[in-house]
């Protein structure tokens, strides 16, 4: 190992406090540090029954192992700060590159803030019990949820962010300080509608501007009516649906109407925490259109001509991605659901992966 990828004293105590608990690999990867680092460490220590390093040729290091824990707290404090910003908020004599080094070898570094729906301490506590209420729920206990959503498609989109100082790992890459929060899009080019159970697609809609409770009502009266009497004629299965907290949703006339269709079909309403789509399968099936949309069709970025005609263009194009989804997708969905309601109660409802 050269002088400049040297363990500092903060890394050797993270590594001996964790030996008991982890294996060399698993320590690595907590720590952002090689495993064949970690190994060639402990053995060293064990040989010399110190964790000193033997002294080396050249200029001492310019930061001390005390700079370099005050410069690490700072970072992980102020994990929005530019690096110019930290140097002078740790009062350190130092270079930025010296300093960016020194972050890297924590294994901290500037990574782009993941984007989040915004979340308050009342969301995660609703989102944790409405986890712990389903988390006994076995997969298929989930295929019996019919998951719902609209979506707004756009020809392109070049989405910018920030970025924070954290370590490599699902812990830091979450926490509420380093999630850059997002509200819904608007002014986008196409809103859909549809939805899915099981292993099984649901009509895909293509709805002319905004969403309010009559565009949905008259939605849910043409096309959701009708795939639900298809889906419980002669079925056994009692369905449970799932749609999001948008205004439209919860409308007082909405909310009626939707009883009147539950007791038409058997159904149950689910009960959905607020700004929680990463709970909702549906949610990557947009990713995937959007996904399929580019790879299929490059030029859609270009389309040219009126309003009109993009719009006709991209439901075509939507159209056909959406049938052409397989059960494969969607049963590797619904699989998932377990995993995530476990992640939410481990993140105490806070923000997760999905």
């Amino acid at each position: 190992m050269t002088k400049e990828h040297e363990l500092t004293d903060v890394q050797k105590g993270a590594i001996l406090a964790l030996i008991p608990l982890y294996t060399h690999a698993e320590i690595g990867a907590r720590l952002g540090i090689p495993r064949t680092t970690i190994t060639s460490f402990v053995s060293r220590t064990k040989e010399r029954e110190s964790i000193d390093n033997l002294p080396r040729p050249g200029r001492p290091r310019i930061l001390s192992d005390t700079a370099v824990r005050y410069l690490v707290r700072n970072a992980e404090s102020q994990t929005r700060v530019p690096l110019k910003a930290l140097r002078n908020l740790s009062n350190i004599e130092a270079s930025e590159q010296t300093i960016r080094r020194r972050l890297h070898e924590e294994g901290i570094r500037k990574w782009r803030a993941v984007k989040r729906p915004l979340l308050t301490a009342e969301h995660a506590k609703r989102r944790l019990a409405w986890a712990k209420a389903h988390h006994h729920w076995t997969v298929d206990d989930w295929r019996r949820v019919i998951w719902s959503d609209e979506s707004a498609i756009q020809k392109d989109s070049n989405a910018t962010g920030y970025w924070v100082f954290r370590r490599q790992n699902k812990r830091e890459k979450y926490a509420p300080r380093n999630v850059r929060a997002k509200a819904r899009d608007g002014n986008l080019s196409q809103m859909i509608w549809a939805c899915f159970v099981g292993d099984k697609l649901g009509p895909i809609v293509f709805i002319s501007g905004s969403v309010n409770q009559d565009v949905y009502m008259e939605m849910l009266r043409t096309e959701f009516d009708p795939y639900l009497e298809a889906l419980t004629t002669d079925a056994q299965t009692t369905y449970e649906f799932q749609q999001d907290n948008a205004r439209p949703h919860t409308a007082k006339r909405t909310a009626q109407f939707l009883q009147a269709l539950a007791r038409k079909h058997g159904l149950t309403i689910m009960d959905w925490p607020a700004n929680s789509p990463d709970l909702s399968p549906i949610e990557d099936l947009w990713a995937h259109l959007k996904y399929e949309l580019r790879r299929q069709y490059p030029d859609t970025a270009r389309l040219k001509g009126s309003p009109q005609t993009i719009k006709a263009t991209l439901q075509e194009r939507l159209h056909k991605i959406w049938w052409g989804i397989g059960e494969d997708l969607l049963n590797n969905l619904i699989e998932s659901m377990p995993r995530r309601v476990e992640e939410v109660i481990a993140v105490r409802g806070w923000y997760t992966s999905h």
